[in-house]
């Protein structure tokens, strides 16, 4: 049997699958940096910044394809050149054949997703979203003849919708009449052309992600029985309850902020913290936000959070937090964010031996916060 060769299109809709670009933050720019996306894959690099050291790095393993957390392009260019850092990467890159791809605030935001390892990771249990995501959600409501509605659900749910958090084959079916008079041209599954029929019909309502909504479209008019299916997609102003910035959760055992600082300095395998309260108050309910997430203290506060774990706070941001009385540790932006290396890079790894695909995926070793305590 011939050996399939993968493309970097593959590995993009790996990853868009497990991190959609529709959870990104309206600000960000995920997805595909540089590359052809005709190109083949064999080996993937995960890292969290694109460097010279990661550039160095696939080079000497041979990866075609850099993952990275951090975009490379991150504000809009109005040239390219190699004079400045991001054009000279770039330069870099394309010249050597590496192609660049980012996963940001959607690793962030997903399931299974940065805050989730954070959160994992600082021994939080049942953690769920602390501000919650998208709104991405459609209902869609699909006519069916009496007789075949289980057969477009099951079509349906296979496709990814009628889920709603840890529920699946969600739906909500009413009978009623239908009526429909074929054309000339037509070649009808019920009645004839030219002439009115009334059938017994299900309204079938389910719901589905934008991610999904494509692929369940298509198979739900591939299962259905009419050569003309009558459906409505319905956008809906509810936010998912799965996915979000930052993760909320508890301890197993109540301890002190002090306590949990030295906790949160050993799971990060990072030198310090910076904490914001009296290191003898007790916590046991904690918020996390990886990267910068001072901002979320509002929905910490709101949410009961005896402390936030996140990094990249401010002066004011910290004495915003003591007045509330929320205990805060910064544990700085790389701190909290370069364990996605490793995770990422599994969950890559497993994704691809699911789907056969002969990808290699490797992890940027040895990248350093660009801080030092003096």
């Amino acid at each position: 049997m011939k050996e399939r060769t993968f493309r970097l299109q593959d590995l993009l809709g790996l990853l868009h699958r497990l991190y959609p670009p529709a959870l990104a933050e309206s600000w960000d720019n995920v997805g595909l940096q540089a590359g052809d996306p005709s190109a083949s894959v064999s080996r993937v690099l995960v890292c969290l910044d694109v460097s010279e050291y990661a550039l160095d790095e696939a080079q000497r393993i041979g990866a075609e394809a850099i993952v990275s957390h951090h975009p490379l392009i991150f504000q809009p260019l109005k040239h390219l050149s190699p004079m400045n850092e991001t054009g000279r990467l770039l330069f870099r890159a394309v010249r050597e054949g590496v192609a660049i791809v980012s996963a940001h605030t959607n690793l962030d935001c997903a399931k299974n997703g940065l805050n989730d390892w954070l959160a994992a990771s600082l021994g939080l249990e049942k953690p769920v979203p602390l501000q919650t995501g998208a709104t991405d959600l459609h209902k869609l409501v699909v006519f069916v003849p009496s007789g075949y509605e289980d057969r477009v659900a099951k079509a349906l749910f296979e496709a990814g919708a009628g889920t709603i958090g840890d529920y699946d084959s969600c739906s909500f079916r009413t009978d009623g009449v239908g009526t429909f008079r074929p054309g000339d041209d037509t070649r009808p599954f019920i009645g004839q052309s030219g002439a009115l029929e009334r059938v017994r019909e299900i309204r079938m309502e389910t719901i589905l992600t934008r991610e999904v909504q494509a692929r369940a479209v298509q198979r739900m008019l591939k299962a259905h029985p009419y050569e003309e299916v009558a459906y409505d997609l319905i956008p809906l102003a509810n936010r998912r309850s799965d996915v979000g910035l930052g993760r909320i959760g508890r301890l197993a055992q109540t301890t002190t902020l002090g306590a949990f600082a030295d906790t949160v300095k050993r799971a990060l395998d990072i030198p310090h913290v910076r904490v914001v309260g009296e290191l003898d108050r007790k916590v046991g309910k904690v918020a996390v936000c990886g990267g910068s997430g001072a901002s979320l203290l509002g929905d910490t506060d709101r949410m009961g959070a005896d402390v936030l774990v996140t990094g990249d706070v401010k002066y004011h941001e910290a004495l915003s937090a003591r007045d509330r009385n929320i205990g805060l540790i910064d544990a700085g932006h790389f701190g909290t964010e370069h364990i996605m290396v490793k995770h990422l890079a599994e969950v890559l790894r497993q994704a691809a031996a699911a789907k056969r695909m002969g990808i290699q995926v490797e992890e940027l070793k040895g990248e350093q916060d660009p801080f030092l305590m003096v």
